[in-house]
């Protein structure tokens, strides 16, 4: 590994799981003596299990290893030394050219292994949030324990909150406004089975309304949950955007700065700062058209475009993912590294640093899903 990649990897183990980030080595450290660790591993195999997991953008050279081309793949980092990350570690990127020879010759897993599945599960998600994360893979199945997913009970609460808010109109469309709500509670009863839906709930009416074939359907109120997941998310951390954003802009490198980094910086700054900003409008963009077609099906009585939203919402899922886990990782590694007590980036890190940002967030600034859902 490069010193570059090794600074990376050793930073990495400050998570346990952020919106790029699922560090198994970091929950092993906190969790490993617990029961639930035991009995509920994410994955079979040990090595596996203490991995680091992330959501990786493609370098140019890096694309020729996938026979499909793509721009994000999920890279599974084997550390060297279990205790010191600076070593560096080993890594393979999850359906790269001679994967299953490799899991088979390095793991003993086979194709019909269960941590095959799980890994295909875990790239087939535009990022790794906790919530998503584990949505995704109960929904198939699978229930590791809940030390793998830091997601409170408050922040699964407030969400709940939010969910009840946002889909109180559907149920005014269906009962009327003026149900008591407190005798029968229909909002919390339609909000429990959005947020543990899975294949087999009793939303069957809903589906028929829209005309949706089964699968369509459940494919749909998956990723309708995913899109109410990321309208909170992105609420949540606004507040911090504008922090990080003001915070690049002031920014300065300790020591030394020659004019040619001076040069450097400042071309890197501006174009986080223009990043961000489009990103997170970009963002907002795609959510409207949710909002839109939510908006047709409760107030106009026109479940059509409601209809087409959750027939396109896996691909508009995945998109918003992307630029919404390149934001959150921005707004949690700055945090981390700009806190009070750490030392001043030198020139040369934060050129680096402002380098990685700007890669992350390179072509997610393009409202395009926008487009394709119009």
């Amino acid at each position: 590994m490069t010193d570059r990649a090794v600074r990376n990897l050793a930073n990495l183990r400050v998570s346990a799981s952020t919106a790029r980030v699922l560090n198994l080595l970091q929950v092993w450290h906190e969790h490993g003596g617990s029961e639930g660790w035991k009995s509920g591993p994410m994955f079979q195999n040990p090595t596996l299990n203490r991995s680091l997991i992330l959501k990786h953008r493609l370098r140019r050279d890096e694309i020729d290893r996938f026979r499909v081309r793509r721009h994000v793949a999920t890279k599974v980092i084997l550390p060297i030394d279990q205790g010191d990350l600076r070593v560096g570690g080993r890594y393979l990127f999850v359906d790269q050219i001679g994967f299953d020879r490799t899991l088979e010759e390095t793991f003993g897993i086979g194709p019909s292994h269960p941590d095959r599945k799980l890994l295909a599960l875990m790239d087939e998600l535009p990022g790794l949030d906790p919530f998503l994360l584990r949505e995704q893979l109960r929904r198939n199945g699978l229930a590791p324990d809940a030390c793998y997913f830091n997601l409170s009970p408050a922040d699964l609460g407030r969400m709940g909150e939010f969910v009840a808010s946002e889909i109180r109109p559907l149920v005014d469309l269906s009962l009327g406004p003026d149900t008591d709500l407190a005798a029968e509670n229909p909002v919390a009863r339609l909000t429990a089975k959005i947020m543990s839906f899975t294949p087999g709930e009793d939303m069957s009416a809903l589906g028929a309304t829209l005309q949706l074939e089964p699968q369509e359907y459940e494919e749909g109120v998956f990723c309708w949950k995913g899109f109410l997941y990321y309208k909170w998310s992105l609420q949540t951390i606004i507040g911090d955007v504008g922090g990080v954003i003001e915070g690049v802009r002031r920014v300065r490198a300790a020591g030394r700065v020659d004019a040619d980094q001076h040069i450097a910086i400042d071309r890197a700054r501006e174009q986080v700062r223009r990043r961000i900003i489009l990103t997170c409008e970009a963002a907002a963009d795609m959510l409207r058209v949710y909002d839109d077609a939510f908006t047709g099906l409760t107030q106009r009585g026109d479940p059509s475009a409601f209809r087409d939203f959750l027939r396109d919402a896996p691909i508009l899922f995945a998109r918003l993912g992307e630029r919404l886990g390149a934001v959150q990782h921005i707004v949690s590694f700055w945090s981390y590294r700009m806190a009070a007590g750490k030392p001043r980036l030198t020139a040369e890190e934060l050129i680096d640093l402002l380098s990685d940002f700007e890669t992350s967030l390179s072509g997610r600034e393009r409202p395009d899903v926008v487009a394709l859902a119009a």
